[in-house]
């Protein structure tokens, strides 16, 4: 089989199994239009950087960055376009010789046809299927974006809402089929956590949330809308005929290398339906304290409240704040082989080996609280509930902490302190509550600074001043230890872990310094690369096991645990801003001063 060298690299980096190779054999005996590397990307197998990658390592080829493709045609005119795209090649530099990228330097057909073609001798580069795809628009001067192309070959003029067959077979097309994947590919490319399919009179607006924000990408023409949606429904096992009411559904895809769950969700609105895919990369997840935003005084007191025998654990935060991935980071902690681990989740986002885990159905009756009453007859020493929804759910899960069982949980709530309140409001007697609830953290997501092109600056006086930097930096030691009190209410900072060194003579507004995002092509020009969590911990301690007997308000609470020691989020925040890892226009923008 040709393609020894590529594939052996494949095989020793483990991107590619024997089985998988054998699969690729198999393919390529029947496909003779496609070489082994268009094969292992079109299967799945490998992303387009994988393969580059190995065509580098085999030690033939030169790798073609992004920058280096010319905005100017290179090849005569007497090689074709179509030629060009079907072969994915494009001419670099024109000169005695001619320099060309390939997806697949290997091809000797390509390099040969362009070597009649030019009368010059061709040497070959690697390149990235889709770089290539896009500089060729770039080069050859094409006016709408592929999805726009794609969708002009679709004959849905005459589409009428009624029409189902019609709309079936038109979702199952080529052209609709590619135009999804196309979607799907740069959402994955982009890392991006959810993809939104939104229709208007008047368009069709495609958005990926990349590290919590949404931004625009190309989308389909507007009369693709109803075949673009229905593939998506067909793929995810939804009813297409159901356009009035809400759906859910999951589809698993292999793509770019990937092995991903993706979280599907319809709403009717009023031109058609708005989609949203939740993309659950278990590759990419982390379910590491560490690399989650834990640190020093935060990632102790949680361990140790997770290693008490029983009681609840409470995870707070709005939709979105990173509730869930902390709570499989804790399960993953507590996953030994002497504990037994129940959870019940509305959905199951993750599964974990030696975890029973649930998916919790109210249409048939299978509700957290009806769920929770059996699984307390399963002898477990673990349960997590995916949310306390209700007062019946809180009171089983309160009475399976008073038999010996360690619970955790999540809540909607904006603070530590709130926790306490909300499960008052819900009906919770206070008695129950202290006697059961170890611990309440709250947390909130920040983006992280791209490492590559993020740039220090110092910033004013009136904002060092008006938000206590000074106090901060001059707390950071080279041993990560902190002894300042911040506040007025006399919070103190002790071990937060805080890994970058203080400077000398921070009393001098000079010596802080800070970080803004630049953008560069590490992280797309975005600035930021990747999340981490900011957070408080609230430990329940006696004198707080008071006020909330005496029906004090979550003001009091919070204050009181901040004297007793605890850090707020915005103060943790400010930490990370400090050190280098978040902005501080990021901490403002998802806490405020306390």
């Amino acid at each position: 089989m040709a393609y020894e060298s590529l594939l052996t690299v494949l095989q020793d980096k483990q991107k590619l199994s024997a089985t998988e190779l054998k699969k690729v054999e198999r393919m390529q005996k029947t496909s003779v239009s496609e070489s082994v590397p268009q094969l292992l990307v079109k299967l799945g197998l490998c992303s387009e950087l994988d393969v580059a990658d190995a065509f580098v390592e085999s030690g033939l080829f030169e790798k073609v960055t992004p920058d280096q493709y010319p905005l100017e045609m290179q090849l005569p005119e007497t090689v074709p376009l179509r030629f060009l795209k079907n072969y994915h090649v494009i001419g670099l530099h024109n000169n005695n010789d001619i320099t060309v990228a390939l997806m697949d330097p290997e091809d000797r057909f390509v390099i040969d046809a362009l070597k009649l073609a030019t009368g010059k001798n061709i040497i070959p580069k690697v390149g990235l299927l889709s770089e290539i795809d896009a500089a060729l628009e770039v080069q050859y001067g094409e006016s709408h974006a592929q999805t726009d192309k794609l969708a002009d070959d679709l004959s849905v003029d005459d589409l009428r809402e009624e029409d189902l067959e019609h709309l079936k077979d038109l979702a199952s097309e080529a052209p609709v089929i590619k135009m999804v994947n196309l979607i799907m590919q740069r959402a994955i490319e982009t890392r991006a956590s959810d993809i939104h399919i939104e229709p208007f009179e008047q368009s069709l607006k495609v958005r990926l949330r990349v590290d919590g924000v949404l931004k625009d990408i190309d989308a389909p023409s507007v009369k693709s809308t109803a075949a673009v949606i229905s593939r998506i429904k067909i793929m995810a096992k939804l009813n297409i005929a159901e356009r009035r009411l809400p759906q859910d559904g999951r589809i698993k895809v292999q793509m770019l290398g990937k092995e991903l769950d993706l979280r599907v969700s319809t709403i009717p609105t009023m031109y058609g339906e708005s989609v949203v895919i939740r993309l659950l990369d278990k590759e990419t997840t982390v379910l590491d304290f560490a690399a989650l935003g834990f640190s020093g005084k935060h990632l102790q007191q949680f361990i140790d409240v997770l290693s008490q025998p029983h009681g609840i654990i409470l995870i707070t935060g709005p939709t979105g704040s990173g509730k869930s991935t902390t709570m499989y980071a804790a399960l993953k902690q507590l996953n030994t082989s002497e504990r037994k681990i129940i959870t019940v989740e509305d959905p199951v986002e993750y599964q974990m080996e030696g975890v029973n885990q649930i998916q919790a159905k109210p249409q048939i009756g299978l509700t957290f609280a009806s769920a929770l009453r059996s699984i307390v007859r399963q002898d477990p020493d673990v349960i997590m509930i995916g949310e306390m929804r209700d007062l019946e759910t809180a009171r089983i899960a309160v009475q399976s902490a008073l038999t010996g069982h360690l619970v955790l949980s999540t809540l909607h709530t904006n603070d530590a302190a709130g926790g306490v309140t909300r499960l008052l409001d819900m009906g919770l007697e206070e008695y129950l509550l202290t006697s059961t609830v170890n611990g309440i953290l709250a947390q909130r997501l920040v983006r992280k600074l791209c490492p590559e092109c993020k740039q220090p600056y110092t910033p004013p006086s009136d904002i060092i001043e008006g938000m206590r930097l000074k106090q901060f930096a001059s707390g950071i030691a080279r041993d990560g230890v902190y002894a300042e009190n911040l506040s007025g209410t006399g919070s103190a900072i002790a071990k937060e872990g805080a890994s970058v060194a203080s400077q000398p003579g921070t009393g001098a507004e000079a010596d802080i310094v800070l970080y803004k995002p630049v953008g560069c092509m590490s992280c797309g020009g975005l600035g930021y690369r990747g999340r981490l969590a900011i957070i408080e911990f609230l430990q329940m301690t006696d004198p707080l096991r008071k006020l909330i007997m005496a029906h004090e308000e979550a003001g009091a609470i919070q204050k009181l645990a901040i004297e007793e020691g605890m850090t707020t989020m915005y103060e943790n925040g400010l930490v990370k801003a400090l050190q280098g890892i978040t902005t501080l226009e990021e901490v403002l923008r998802v806490t405020s001063e306390t």
